[in-house]
């Protein structure tokens, strides 16, 4: 029997973005749906912790100890770039703190590093933003930490609201989630931030941004974005106003 050989050459090259991710994450289909054919995630998750969704297990999954581990355990693939995929787990204690999760990160191997927060920050700068509404699943205790950390960037949280869940927050219809987006915007909010990456978005960014007239910019499409920007790829699905910075 003669072997079949292909007469091009493969697989396509992979280049990898390595993500530390809480361990209570649904979503990695949708990360898959930001990031082009030549782009490969690797995931750690941080250890279960048996607690709901509050400011407690965000200080919890953004332990130092839980990010080297986990970034030591997508080292050996090589990543471009890993990043900590957690919107509260990086917001909650201000700047300072998010610059210390990727110092820990880079300090345990990682090329380069990236969190939800901080390229939420880098949005927000890329954008010129001021004033934001934001939606979050969070409690009202997380959500007021996220507007704090919004403060330091400068960005005024002209209107908020939130879901108030402990968890299954991936469970969450696009209806409910696209209906408490409309609720949150103000003519005065230069644009909508939805925090959680555990919350799905990706269908509802481009006929919401159509609608709204405005950048809607959500957690897992922000820390895609912040890495592709720094492996010099294209941002691929909805979110025009991202397309063309970094």
């Amino acid at each position: 029997m003669e072997l079949f050989l292909p007469e091009f050459e493969g697989p396509v090259a992979q280049r990898g973005i390595g993500v530390i991710a809480p361990f209570d994450l649904a979503l990695e289909r949708e990360l898959w749906r930001w990031v082009p054919l030549e782009v490969s995630l690797h995931l750690a998750r941080t250890p279960y912790e048996p607690v709901p969704v509050s400011l407690e297990m965000a200080e919890l999954v953004s332990d130092a100890v839980h990010l080297t581990s986990a970034t030591r355990n997508v080292l050996h693939v090589e990543p471009e770039v890993v990043a900590y995929l957690c919107t509260s787990g990086s917001f909650i204690k201000g700047l300072a703190y998010e610059k210390s999760l990727r110092r820990t990160i880079c300090r345990a191997g990682a090329r380069d590093a990236v969190t939800t927060s901080g390229a939420l920050a880098e949005a927000i700068a890329k954008l010129g933003l001021t004033r934001l509404s934001v939606i979050t699943p969070y409690d009202e205790v997380l959500t007021h930490k996220l507007h704090d950390f919004l403060g330091e960037l400068g960005c005024a949280v002209v209107r908020s609201d939130h879901l108030g869940l402990g968890g299954g927050i991936w469970k969450v219809s696009y209806r409910t989630i696209a209906e408490r987006i409309m609720f949150a915007d103000d003519p005065d909010a230069e644009a909508i931030f939805v925090s959680c990456t555990n919350l799905p978005t990706y269908d509802l960014v481009e006929p919401l941004e159509k609608a709204l007239g405005k950048p809607v910019l959500t957690a897992n499409q922000l820390t895609m974005w912040a890495c592709l920007g720094r492996m010099k790829l294209p941002m691929m699905g909805p979110g025009k106003w991202l397309q063309d910075v970094f």
